[in-house]
């Protein structure tokens, strides 16, 4: 069916460049590095994450951005047009794959960024952090329907921030929210170097054990970090990229998103490493270091609810940007497959991922559906993607796209890059992330 409504569009390269950092920019990100860095001790885990992100950012990012701007449209669409370049016309089905994914992953993700904004209000009012027993304070939340109201309200705010669509939704949404995130975060970084002890964790992150660059396993896990962190998926940035004008450099929009990848990962480290070794508790403490960890800090410190609040504030808006990103794959299949208004595609999606979110309440439950989701899905959508557009899409097509507002010939090493680098390593990423998941 024929798309009634004007295609939207971000309206300058600012917000572009705020909207990809913020869909990148996730609460997946922020909540397991610090663990990953004290599970590896130190600063060591770093450098392999710095590589990997500088490589799949530089070659992913890019692809999926050019991608769907050459298609103006999502993975549906763009993995159909890409594959009738080569005659083959079930490239629609495969498209399907990432939507169902982002989708999915969304559905989960409003229930975890319920659970922060709750902190985030409870922090602030001091019963998040002055209680007798953060683990069982965690618990309740995670419980059966232990932030139903929460997770409504989340909702709720979505569903109005994407009825205003890209430019009066997303694009303004990240330029307010982003550099407050930034800002809190820096804010945050020179108050913890004032705690005493901190120059222990300090100690901790610049002495590393440079032999633990020798095991395979810090480089596997600094990979799937970075190919997580950067929010590779065939699906949301691909889908920016569709509403993106053929004057931007992509070269230099993914450059942006790296850099302040990066620079979010380093500052939560920051944060949370030199905290955790001022009060003596344990750097690797694993996931329920945000939850469990960081409020039993906060209840130590003078003005603890106060800066509990701006803590878990910075996190909630970073996982608002991503959850905005989640549903607009779905949201823009919805409009561009099957002709659906802007307004009751999002109703749609934000509505149906509510309801079935609802399963999703218990924190066991929780976990292992974004497990499926995020072993399964998620990389097998960024691989279809990268390898339609490395591949399958042809040569001269390719570079047309990448040197779109780009300025300058885009070399065959780079297109080789892209073709065995970043599509070897996303294989690898979904292959490793099978086998220890079995």
């Amino acid at each position: 069916m024929a798309q009634t409504e004007q295609r939207d569009s971000f309206h300058s390269k600012r917000g572009f460049i705020l909207s990809c950092v913020g869909s990148a920019v996730g609460i997946g990100a922020i909540w397991l590095f610090p663990y990953r860095v004290g599970e590896f001790g130190g600063a060591v885990f770093l450098i392999p994450f710095m590589v990997f992100t500088v490589l799949l950012g530089l070659t992913g990012v890019i692809a999926e951005m050019a991608f769907g701007r050459s298609m103006k449209t999502g993975p549906v669409g763009a993995f159909r047009n890409g594959l009738l370049q080569r005659g083959k016309k079930w490239g629609k089905w495969l498209g399907f794959i990432p939507v169902l994914g982002s989708f999915g992953l969304g559905m989960g993700y409003a229930v975890v960024v319920g659970w922060f904004l709750k902190y985030t209000i409870q922090a602030f009012m001091g019963t998040a952090i002055y209680n007798n027993d953060s683990t069982a304070f965690f618990g309740q939340i995670a419980g059966d329907f232990g932030s139903l109201s929460w997770h409504l309200i989340v909702s709720a705010a979505i569903l109005l921030v994407l009825f205003g669509g890209i430019l009066n939704g997303i694009e303004k949404l990240n330029k307010i929210l982003m550099p407050i995130f930034f800002a809190i975060f820096v804010f945050l970084v020179v108050w913890v170097a004032f705690l005493p002890g901190a120059v222990d964790g300090y100690a901790f992150l610049l002495t590393p054990n440079w032999d633990m660059l020798l095991e395979p396993k810090i480089w596997i896990f600094a990979l799937g970090q970075a190919f997580f962190a950067l929010s590779l998926a065939g699906s949301g940035t691909l889908v920016y990229g569709s509403y993106l004008g053929e004057n931007v450099d992509v070269f230099y929009v993914a450059k942006y998103v790296v850099i302040f990848d990066i620079l979010a990962a380093v500052l939560s480290v920051l944060i949370i490493i030199p905290a955790v070794f001022s009060f003596g508790m344990e750097p690797a403490a694993g996931p329920p270091l945000m939850f469990m960890v960081m409020p039993e800090i906060f209840k130590q410190i003078p003005f603890g609810s106060w800066l509990a609040g701006i803590f878990f504030l910075a996190i909630l808006f970073a996982g608002v940007t991503s959850l905005v990103n989640l549903y607009e794959t779905p949201i823009e299949a919805l409009q561009k497959e099957f002709g659906l208004s802007r307004k009751m595609a999002v109703f749609v999606v934000v509505g149906s991922a509510f309801v079935l979110g609802l399963f999703l309440e218990n924190g066991d439950k929780l976990g292992l559906w974004m497990d499926i989701i995020s072993v399964y899905v998620i990389p097998f959508g960024a691989l279809i993607a990268g390898v339609i557009f490395f591949w399958v899409c042809k040569p001269a097509f390719i570079r047309e796209q990448l040197q779109l507002g780009h300025g300058k010939p885009v070399s065959e090493a780079y297109i080789a890059l892209g073709k065995y680098l970043f599509c070897g390593l996303t294989a690898l990423v979904y292959l490793i992330e099978i086998i220890r998941n079995i």
